[in-house]
């Protein structure tokens, strides 16, 4: 299973109507969804796979942060690679049978709500 399937393949015609903001959600819900799917710890392969997509996800927006095009205010950037290094180190834990997912969990939600713009994300 990949989490981050185009939607061309779910049926759905992106048609250029979607914006950045709206990918990223989709991103996160679909990461998120695999690891509230999941067993809350890393002791199976659904828990690991889960894991392993939300470390990419993580992996690959601290990279889009650093980029010097990056528009994000530089306060904004810092915060979220922040989180980044937690979600990762997190992921080890899970993985490691030390820690739950829960707060990975709860900090993608956190992201899905400010990227729909909801009061107190």
């Amino acid at each position: 299973m990949n989490a981050v399937t185009p939607l061309s393949q779910h049926g759905y015609n992106s048609g250029g109507l979607r914006t950045a903001r709206d990918s990223e959600y989709d991103i996160f819900s679909r990461v998120t969804r695999l690891l509230r799917q999941a067993s809350p710890r890393g002791d199976n392969p659904d828990t690991i796979q889960a894991v392993q997509k939300n470390t990419e996800l993580w992996t690959l927006l601290a990279f889009d942060l650093a980029e010097p095009g990056n528009a994000l205010p530089e306060e904004t950037k810092a915060g979220l690679i922040s989180l980044a290094g937690f979600a990762v180190r997190h992921g080890q834990a899970v993985m490691a049978g030390a820690a739950v997912t829960a707060p990975l969990i709860d900090i993608n939600l956190s992201i899905m709500r400010g990227l729909r713009g909801e009061v107190g994300a």
